[in-house]
């Protein structure tokens, strides 16, 4: 069963094709980060006009380095939200219209669910239950995930995702777009304890995120920094400082959310989940609390298409045949879900 999937939720096009029995068939991915670099972030509009201009020939790409024809293709998913209204809008567009030109099976998938699930694609993947810390750019949420469709959000962030924070700050210390990288790189050369940063929610008791009280104290210290003019010396440090400052905020929670659920695995998916220093700390607590933690390929941790036919495959039971409806969600719970088939 080829299942094919879109995903244009935001700054990336993304088209995958999954077989159950054979894996990701073929994929192509577009990114949109030097479009958007010189805005500093995510410019909605532009990223609508580059899904319509590179969704069409990466269907035809990925269709024939698969070998197959759309009669080959058993279900088309597509992304349909949360995310950029505009951007869903052409996957959704794009997906229905081939769906049913095609005379195929379509479903719109939620974009969170499809990075919880896509840790479950490979070999040996988590089963469930277990704990999923989604953190991206636009979202930072726990979860407890009892099954596909089965989800309690267990705590979000109250203002600014961890990925905006890294993308905020990189941008204070006047690193490129996306921030969670160049951050990262820049790290590796400072002194994490260099400055005492808050850590944001940590009595609150309760497993909500916050990100915007830290990227306030940072911006103080590269302003005394700069008039101190020592900014240029300091921002490894600073650089470090931060990302500390964010890893022991998701670690504390995840922590916290696995002691509340008993449960003996954690999923972590995203963008922020390539994040080394992230993944290196969670390791540590997982080993010392005796859990096991789970991360998609590292390929699979930004915005994909094979999450979304990964996704397609795992709710095929909802498709609908006939002149499918074209559904753009930019807001939708993951607790509005329901289990494939209900």
């Amino acid at each position: 069963m080829a299942v094919l999937g879109i995903e244009t939720s935001c700054d990336e096009t993304g088209v995958a094709l999954y077989d159950p029995e054979r894996g990701i068939i073929a994929e192509a991915l577009a990114s949109q980060i030097a479009l958007h670099a010189a805005h500093g972030g995510v410019v909605p509009e532009i990223a609508s006009r580059d899904h319509v201009a590179k969704l069409a020939p990466m269907l035809k790409q990925v269709l024939a380095e698969a070998d197959l024809s759309w009669a080959d293709v058993e279900l088309l998913a597509y992304t349909a939200g949360p995310g950029l209204v505009g951007a869903l809008m052409v996957g959704a567009c794009v997906g229905a219209g081939v769906g049913f030109g095609a005379r195929l099976p379509t479903l719109g998938i939620h974009h969170m669910e499809a990075h919880l699930l896509a840790p479950q694609m490979p070999a040996g993947g988590p089963a469930f239950p277990f704990v999923a810390l989604l953190v991206s750019g636009g979202h930072t949420l726990l979860v407890d995930a009892a099954g596909v469709g089965r989800y309690r959000i267990l705590g979000e962030t109250l203002d600014d995702a961890a990925g905006e924070a890294f993308d905020k700050v990189a941008r204070l210390l006047g690193l490129p777009y996306p921030g969670g990288p160049p951050i990262a790189a820049l790290a590796e050369s400072g002194q994490a304890d260099r400055y005492a940063l808050p850590r944001p929610l940590a009595r609150s008791g309760d497993l909500n995120f916050s990100f915007s009280g830290l990227k306030t104290a940072v911006r103080l210290v590269v302003e005394r920094c700069r008039a101190e003019d020592s900014l240029e010396r300091e921002r490894a440090h600073i650089a470090a400082s931060f990302q500390a400052a964010v890893v022991d905020s998701l670690t504390a929670k995840v922590l916290a959310a696995v002691e509340q659920t008993d449960y003996d695995a954690v999923v972590m998916a995203g963008g922020v989940a390539a994040n080394q220093a992230l993944r290196q700390r969670l390791a540590r607590e997982a080993a010392a609390a005796g859990f096991q933690i789970h991360y998609p390929p590292m390929a699979l941790c930004t915005d994909n298409g094979a999450m979304v036919a990964y996704t397609g495959w795992r709710r095929r039971a909802d498709a609908e045949e006939g002149l499918p409806a074209v559904i753009a969600r930019p807001r939708w719970s993951l607790e509005e879900l329901k289990p494939p088939g209900a």
